[in-house]
Formats: structure tokens, C-alpha cells, sequence
């Protein structure tokens, strides 16, 4: 394994990126698009007859757009996408809707989901026991559990990790117990000195005879890993895969990214959180100033919900029948009421569900006291931004914790037009003036909570593969809230002065960039 610095600056990867195989396969994405538009251009001025038929065309996507179903801001920036561009905005529309890509990869999501459900069957005396405890939580379980086959667990342990470096510290400890199988899903994975050390321990259990399975996003071998990265794992005997692996073809289904962070130890142990594999995600690398991300891990009944994630993905491109006895959760026979109830959930661009964002409104509609939330993005639709505003007003206090540095310049420049219409709603906005906040958590009233991979934006919402787990009444809460005040230390409170003195550039850029929010 290589050797690296305590602590080091990121450097760009620009040069790599450029002549890699990733960077000719964007070059032929590009060119693909170049050809799209410059052909739908020519063809509307080539003669009244064919422009008499983009007009009519036109008119005819936008009442179908308007008509369909979906989130009013989708179709408003379709809407200005068509009006913009008639010709390249109406034919990519149509393109966009006939990609075959698409419709498979729903029915093959929705093949495996029947798979497994009989995996993920609800107990019923936990739901009576927690319909006793918070009807409301009894819903949600419901709906979880009828509509998206996530059961409700009891008998789980859950522990809470403030920052990268203690869930590190953690994960490589349960790593070495390993005995069956270890599986590890992440959104990003980057060499370096954090990748190594699981590195040395993945192969030695292989030596052992445990399964390993490595998954991790296909645009990490845009600038992160070569392409052949997953060749050379399997080389150490490590089975490893891209999920949705960049490809040279326009295709929607590239804009699908697999954002979850899973790893599986022998079905008894499940982590998930903020927290990819690279080095800045446990500040031993600096980019934005400190890192300050979250993580649980989960011990017990409800590790199986995780198994079957991960599952799920690594077979949606599989041909073989995956035999999932083989990594079932044993349940524990005595119950150990104050681990309380978990949820593990998952999300889907293509179960028609808003998962992620039905829990989050979950938890703002049912508190009672305070509702306190850390996101690296605040890139909202209507229906949040009316939930968040109405609960401050109704007499519940509504925190967020932003970055005060953030990776994405023109993201942070979107937050910020959501500043005004927050805080004079009630709503308290702080921000992180070490650096950068990654962490997605919702705690609410002492009792409630969330941990996922889950932010606050279109993204994380509606177009990427997510997870998280919905906590309730486990003592680990007190951590997480404890966490958060900490976390506020070393913060400071935008006020509407300051949002209200902001440069003139910073007003236009962030309502420019705005109007294509849902494309952040």
C-alpha cells in the first residue's frame, strides 16, 4: 500500500481527466449533444413546413408537460427549456421521454423489489407496540413498510459518529471481525490513504476465505479511480463493480447517480451516513477547511434492510438469481426495549416515491419543540419550503446548519436565494465557519431522527439513489442532538441584514442559477 502525507491540499486532476478513457467518453457525449443541436437547428430553418410542425409540436409538449405528473419546478424548467430553445428543448423532451434505458431499469428495480419482499415482511407486533408508543410513527411505518417494503425494527443498536475520523476508526475495527461476507456500496471512492487502509484489510479477509463485494459510483472514474479500477480488485479476489458505469451514449439514466454509502459486515453490522472513501472525509485531506460529516452504525434486526440495499443495487445489472438466505440477519429472541424502533429506508428515482423527502416532512409535521437539521445543499422546492416556514411559525423552532465553505460555488450561490424567504418565515440558518458541513441529519424533540445520505436538494430528492434510517427512541439521540449543539458553537446566525447586504452579482448568479435548480 502506498504511503501518504498526515495531511494534504487536494490538487485538481484536470490533465488526467482530459485524456483518460472517461474524459474521450465525455468528449463523445459532448460531441453526440453538438450533432443534437446543430441538427434540430438547421431542420427549423430549412422550410416553413418543417417550422409549421416544430410549432405545433411545441405547443403540444408543453400541455403534455404541464399535464403530467411530477414536481411543479421540473416541469417549469422544462417549460423554459422548451420556450428558450423551441426546437433542441421540444425534441430533447421527446428524446428524454422514449429512452428505453429508462423503462428498463424501472421494471428490472421493480423485479428485484418482488424478490425480495419476502425478505422484508413487517412484524406486526412491533407496528401494534409502536402504534401504542406515536400513532404518527406508526404511518409512517405503514406507509414504509405497505408501499416500499422497509420494515419498522426493534432490537437494533444504533451509535452515532460526530465526524468522519470516528466512524473511520470504527469501520476499519468491524472490518477485521468479519467472518461470512462484507459489502461496501459508496457514492465516491478516492486513492489515498482511507481506501488503503480498507484496501489491506479487504484483502486479507479474502485470504480468509470471507466474501467481499465493492461497489461505488461510475463517475468516480471520471477523476478519481481508472476505469479498470474494478480489474484490478478482482484481482486480489475482491468481487467489485461501477454502478451505472459512465458510458459514450446520451442517455437519461446517467443523470441517476448511486449517492448511498453502505457497508454490510456478515449481516450483523450495517454503517451508513455522509461519510465516502477519500481522505478529505476524514480531514486528512484539506479541501474545504474542516470536514465535518456524520455516520451510524446499526447493529442487530434491522442490518437486514441494508443487506437487501445493497443487494438490490449490485443485482440490477446481474443475470444469475442471487440466493439472499445466504446473508440473512439472525433476529435476536429476546426484545431490548430501549433500543427503541429504526427504519432503514431507501430511495429510488424509479419507484415514483419521495422517500427521503416523505420523511423529512415526517418529522417537520410531527414535532413539537424543535426540529434541528445539518445539509451540505439548500436547494428546495415550494412544498419544503412551505413545511419548514409554516412549522417555524406555528411555534416549533426550525435550525440549519450550512456550510460557511462550500464545494460548490454556484450551489451555494442557489442556497443563499432561499435566505430571505427562510429566515422571515422563522426559520434560523447557521453556518459553519471552520469549513464545510457534509452531513445530512434531522433530530427532532429528543426522540426523532434521521441519518442518510440524504440532502437538501433536487438531487438527493427526486434524481438520486439514496438511504438513510428513521430513529425513534433510542438513547443515541441524545447523542446526535448533543452533536448538533456542539456543532452550533461553532457557528454564526445569518441574519436578514446580512442576506439583504449581499452583492448585486451574488443576487443575479444565484437567481440566474435558480431558474435550473432542479438540475442541482
Amino acid at each position: 500500500m502506498k504511503k501518504h502525507e498526515p495531511k494534504k491540499t487536494a490538487k485538481k486532476g484536470l490533465f488526467r481527466i482530459v485524456f483518460s478513457r472517461s474524459g474521450i467518453m465525455l468528449l463523445l457525449i459532448l460531441m453526440q449533444i453538438g450533432v443534437f443541436t446543430i441538427t434540430t437547428s438547421r431542420l427549423q430553418a430549412y422550410s416553413t413546413a418543417i417550422s409549421g410542425i416544430m410549432l405545433c409540436m411545441r405547443v403540444i409538449v408543453i400541455i403534455y408537460v404541464i399535464n403530467s405528473e411530477g414536481n411543479p419546478a421540473f416541469k417549469m424548467t422544462w417549460i423554459l427549456c422548451i420556450i428558450t430553445f423551441p426546437v433542441v428543448g421540444t425534441l430533447f423532451y421527446i428524446y428524454v421521454k422514449l429512452q428505453v434505458g429508462t423503462r428498463f431499469l424501472k421494471h428490472r428495480l421493480s423485479t428485484l423489489k418482488t424478490e425480495m419482499s419476502q425478505y422484508m415482511v413487517q412484524d406486526k407486533d412491533i407496528v401494534d407496540a409502536l402504534w401504542a408508543s406515536r400513532s404518527a410513527n406508526a404511518r409512517l411505518s405503514h406507509y414504509l413498510s405497505n408501499q416500499l417494503n422497509f420494515p419498522t425494527y426493534r432490537n437494533t443498536q444504533v451509535r452515532y459518529f460526530p465526524l468522519g475520523e470516528d466512524k473511520f476508526r470504527c469501520l476499519l475495527a468491524e472490518l477485521k471481525k468479519a467472518r461470512k461476507f462484507i459489502f461496501m456500496e459508496y457514492f465516491i471512492v478516492e486513492e489515498g490513504y482511507m481506501l488503503d487502509q480498507i484496501l489491506e484489510i479487504l484483502i486479507q479477509k479474502v485470504r480468509e476465505g470471507v466474501e467481499v463485494r465493492f461497489m461505488y459510483d461510475g463517475m468516480c472514474a471520471i477523476s478519481m479511480l481508472p476505469y479498470d479500477y474494478p480489474e484490478k480488485l478482482k484481482h486480489y479476489g475482491i468481487q467489485c463493480k461501477m454502478a451505472n458505469a459512465v458510458k459514450p451514449f446520451l442517455s437519461t439514466t446517467q443523470n441517476n447517480r448511486d449517492h448511498r454509502k453502505i457497508c454490510v459486515i456478515d449481516g450483523k453490522t450495517a454503517f451508513t451516513g455522509g461519510i465516502n472513501i477519500g481522505d478529505e472525509y476524514i480531514n486528512r485531506k484539506e479541501r474545504f477547511g474542516h470536514w465535518k460529516d456524520t455516520a451510524i452504525m446499526v447493529k442487530g434486526d434491522a442490518v437486514q434492510s441494508f443487506t437487501m440495499m445493497f443487494l438490490e443495487m449490485w443485482n440490477v445489472d446481474e443475470r444469475y438469481s442471487e440466493n439472499y438466505h445466504r446473508y440473512l440477519t439472525p433476529k435476536r429472541r429476546e426484545l431490548h426495549r430501549e433500543y427503541g424502533y429504526i427504519i432503514p429506508y431507501a430511495d429510488s428515482p424509479y419507484d415514483d416515491e419521495n422517500v427521503g423527502e416523505e420523511v423529512y416532512f415526517h418529522i417537520l409535521n410531527h414535532a413539537r419543540k424543535y426540529v434541528h437539521i445539518m445539509t451540505p445543499y439548500l436547494i428546495l422546492d415550494n412544498e419544503m419550503i412551505t413545511t419548514l416556514t409554516r412549522v417555524a411559525k406555528s411555534g416549533v423552532e426550525v435550525s440549519i446548519i450550512m456550510p460557511h465553505i462550500p464545494d460548490k460555488w454556484y450551489a451555494f450561490a442557489v442556497a443563499k436565494t432561499y435566505y430571505k424567504e427562510l429566515i422571515e418565515g422563522g426559520v434560523r440558518i447557521y453556518e459553519y465557519e471552520p469549513g464545510f458541513v457534509h452531513a445530512k441529519v434531522f433530530v427532532a424533540d429528543d426522540d426523532t431522527a434521521s441519518v442518510g445520505t440524504i440532502n437538501l436538494d433536487y438531487r438527493s430528492l427526486y434524481l438520486h439513489f439514496e438511504c438513510g434510517a428513521f430513529i425513534y427512541n433510542n438513547s443515541e439521540i441524545d447523542r446526535i442532538e448533543r452533536d448538533f449543539q456542539e456543532t452550533l458553537e461553532k457557528c454564526h446566525k445569518v441574519t436578514l441584514m446580512e442576506v439583504k447586504n449581499r452583492s448585486l452579482l451574488t443576487k443575479i448568479v444565484g437567481q440566474v442559477l435558480k431558474l435550473v435548480a432542479p438540475l442541482m
